[in-house]
């Protein structure tokens, strides 16, 4: 990356680490947020000399993107940003959706530079580059771009892949059981982990569980806070199965907000549940339905509530994944994002991780 029309080598070495450090900061701002159907985004704004004007970073499907946020925030505390720049994770967005295009509200405010991360190739989002360009504010990209895309490296696929982002949770013992072996499971973990759990429900645009679960268990699939009413936001409920669901299964409601699909291939559900609108699905299935997702590569991030009991024998969390030597393992790392890859909730203890990256994921170009 070079300076501005008009620097010395000097001032656009110095611009340029400048530009870094504020990237970094941005980065940083983005693994605030929660993973979902939108990427993590965060953004900074800079005055003239580099200093911070504000800041902003995403907080998950339906709320303020981060450019927003950072222009929210400048506003309330009564910073000017006319001229200013905005450095970005992510090529600001040009689409309506339940929040309005970024770039209309980088050029209402009057900034006068945006560098950002990687292009957004996805189709409902790009051109927001060009949008800015056109209204005559000098546009960068690629910087820190390899940061950003390992950051979002899931997410990316799924976009690719025009699927949902999956995620899969799991509430299980400490030597992995999700039930005890008379079938018991009621709770194997506390209230503050299920509240954790109805929280990423409420997030989600669908939830999934097969049959099994539900004539089994006959839950309700809704998202509730801890006082056990229902949020505001609810997601599709969703049976994957052939078993008929009992006409008077709890799952099925009275909004209309419930799906059976007669499917036990995670690959054709995502398919339908993306056709229908679904961008963030949670798989909160027994062990058949996660290890299948796991099976076919589609879990992008694994939220487990472990509580500090042994059982000794049950149910396994996980069934057979087909792996029949150490090296063939299923693998994945710490997610830092979102409160941190481990946390206390009540007396048990929530593990977010994300699976490792293969190298196709993590070039900026997919972006």
């Amino acid at each position: 990356m070079t300076g501005l029309p008009g620097e010395s080598a000097d001032d656009g070495a110095a611009a340029e680490l400048s530009q870094r450090n504020a990237m970094a900061l941005a980065l940083d701002l983005a693994r605030q947020g929660v993973r979902g159907a939108n990427p993590l985004v965060g953004a900074v704004i800079l005055d003239s000399a580099g200093a911070v004007l504000s800041s902003g970073f995403h907080r998950g499907a339906g709320t303020a993107h981060a450019e927003a946020d950072a222009l929210d925030n400048a506003a309330a505390s009564g910073t000017n940003v006319a001229g200013a720049t905005m450095v970005v994770t992510l090529e600001p967005c040009n689409h309506t959706g339940r929040t309005g295009p970024c770039s209309q509200a980088i050029i209402n405010a009057g900034i006068s530079r945006v560098i950002y991360t990687a292009a957004d190739s996805t189709a409902e989002a790009a051109g927001g580059a060009a949008a800015l360009a056109a209204a005559g504010i000098q546009v960068q990209g690629g910087l820190l771009a390899q940061e950003s895309a390992e950051l979002n490296h899931r997410w990316i696929r799924a976009a690719q892949e025009k699927r949902p982002f999956v995620t899969l949770k799991a509430a299980q013992s400490l030597d992995g059981r999700t039930a005890a072996e008379d079938g018991s499971s009621q709770w194997i973990t506390g209230a503050p982990a299920r509240a954790d759990g109805h929280a990423i429900r409420s997030r989600a645009d669908a939830v999934v569980v097969g049959t099994s679960t539900v004539l089994a268990d006959n839950p309700q699939l809704t998202a509730r806070d801890a006082a056990g009413r229902s949020t505001d936001r609810q997601p599709l409920r969703v049976v994957a199965g052939r078993r008929p669901v009992p006409a008077d299964a709890a799952v099925r409601g009275t909004d209309g907000k419930f799906l059976q699909l007669e499917e036990h291939e995670p690959v054709k559900i995502c398919r339908e549940l993306y056709a229908r609108g679904v961008r963030h699905l949670m798989v909160e299935g027994g062990a058949t339905v996660t290890s299948a997702f796991l099976r076919a590569g589609l879990a992008d991030e694994l939220v487990a509530y472990v509580a500090p009991l042994l059982l000794g024998a049950g149910t396994p969390a996980f069934a057979n994944l087909g792996v029949h030597t150490l090296a063939d393992a299923s693998r994945w790392r710490w997610d830092q994002t979102d409160g941190g890859a481990a946390r206390p909730v009540g007396a048990d203890l929530r593990l977010r991780l994300e699976p490792v990256p293969e190298s196709a994921e993590l070039s900026p170009e997919l972006l």
